[in-house]
């Protein structure tokens, strides 16, 4: 997939935090021109880099391009259902740095969602240049 500025990412697990991991990624795509839609219970209602922090994924009404995951691999079957159970099909499910499920990627894959395991996003991103 290619990425362009303008794209919806829906950040699952984003921080409030600015020294954790989603926080650098999530705020650095944001600056390049991606929208960002945080999800995490957690924070649910509280403004997270400028947005409003949904509790999970089925609240998000609009089209999302990108569902990027910060989640513990044994999560991501769960995260995986509800990508797909969205109202508008995301075309990309993203899984962070250290994260991988197989049967979270069969999950998508066989409802048409791309999938990238094991990768930054924000690295793959200025990797495309």
């Amino acid at each position: 997939m290619k990425f362009e500025p303008g794209q919806t990412i829906a950040v699952v697990g984003l921080s409030a935090k600015p020294d954790r991991p989603s926080f650098d990624v999530a705020g650095t795509m944001q600056r390049a021109g991606f929208r960002i839609i945080p999800v995490n219970p957690q924070y649910a209602g509280a403004q997270i880099l400028g947005e409003t922090c949904l509790a999970t994924l089925d609240e998000i009404v609009e089209r999302v391009d990108i569902v990027d995951c910060f989640r513990k691999s044994e999560d991501m079957v769960e995260v995986a259902r509800a990508v797909v159970a969205m109202r508008n099909l995301p075309k990309l499910l993203w899984m962070q740095q250290g994260i991988a499920n197989a049967q979270a990627r069969a999950v998508a894959e066989a409802a048409g969602v791309e999938v990238v395991e094991d990768r930054c996003i924000k690295t793959a991103y200025y990797r495309q240049g």
